[in-house]
This record gives structure tokens, sequence and C-alpha cells, in this order.
């Protein structure tokens, strides 16, 4: 404990650790924000390994071949994110290991909802990407939080680990968002029920 005087006076205790009031390497492992950030990093872990289950119904079930292209283009993505993912637990000198994600469940819900809903061809493409890119913001947010936290921790490394698949998952959502521009959201409007 340290004492210091404010701008009136007083004097008021302060917690240091470490030399010169830097955190030492377990004080930080031990961190509030280390412990959310562990169990962030658990539960984008759950929601890419339940997305590479849900990837390939969604692409049996587009027409729409660049919406294929897309799909097809993110999965493999998103076996890489795994990796990355399972790579800062490793940094981290932790056992890489899932927490069930509410937030990626109930959004795969979701889409599988719509997919039953839709019809077949534009309706459906449309449907898919709608449920697409609802994911792929809840990952958006998700890796930019995780990203904040590693950089607030000091844990670089981890950081661009983090960054890297963040740029990915913006890549995926503007890649939708083309798809639906270019055709299938206009070829879906005017079909008639």
């Amino acid at each position: 404990m340290a004492t210091t005087t404010n701008s009136e006076g007083k004097k008021k205790s302060t917690q240091q650790n470490g030399s010169n009031g830097e955190r030492e390497n377990g004080a930080m492992q031990s961190s509030q924000l280390m412990k959310l950030f562990e169990n962030g990093l658990k539960d984008i872990y759950w929601a890419e390994k339940a997305l590479i289950k849900a990837l390939p119904k969604m692409i049996k079930k587009a027409t729409s071949q660049e919406l294929i292209e897309a799909l097809e283009h993110h999965l493999s993505e998103t076996e890489g994110q795994i990796e990355r993912v399972e790579k800062v637990f490793g940094i981290l000198n932790k056992k890489a290991v899932a927490k069930k994600c509410d937030a990626m469940e109930g959004l795969l819900k979701e889409g599988e909802g719509i997919m039953e809903e839709c019809e077949d061809g534009s309706m459906m493409d449309a449907g898919i990407i709608a449920a697409g890119q609802k994911i792929e913001h809840y990952e958006i947010a998700s890796y930019g939080t995780l990203r904040a936290f590693a950089e607030t921790l000091g844990m670089d490394d981890v950081a661009q680990l983090l960054e890297e698949t963040l740029e990915e998952e913006k890549l995926a959502d503007e890649k939708l968002t083309e798809v639906a521009l270019s055709a299938v959201n206009v070829e879906a409007a005017a079909e008639e029920n």
C-alpha cells in the first residue's frame, strides 16, 4: 500500500503491484479483466466451433453461386480462426476450453428458423445473408472487445492474433453485403408470393 496526497492535501491510500506501480505477471493473470478476457475467449471458441457445424447447412441451402462461394470461403477462414483462438490459449498457458455461448446459440437457432420459413431460391439466399450478418456482427463485437482487453493487459502478440480474426470477420460481413446488394435482395424483392 502506498500513500499519496491529493490536491486538497488529504492523504489517500493506493494499491500498487510490482515495482513502480506496474503489475507483475502473476497479478495480471488473476486480474478481473484477465478473467473477463478468458471467459470471452472460451465463449468465442464455442461460437466458432458451433459455426463450423452451421455453415455447411447454409451452403447446402444457398442457391446463389456468389453466396455459396462467400460461405465456403468463410468456412475455411473459420477453421483458421479456431486455430488462432487455440494459439491464444497456448500463449496464456491454458488448455483450450469452450464455454457455451448463449448468444451464438440463439443466432444459429434464429438462422435455422429463417431457413425453415423461407422458400428456396432468392428468398432463402436473402434469409441466409440476414442470419449470416447477424452472426458476423456478433463476432466483430466479440473479437473487438477481446482485442481491446488484450491490449490493456499488455498482451500485444495476443492482440495481433485477435486483430487478424477481427479483420476477417469485417471482410466476411462486407462480402455478404456485396452479395445481397448485387443481386440477391433485388431478385427476392421481385419474386411474387
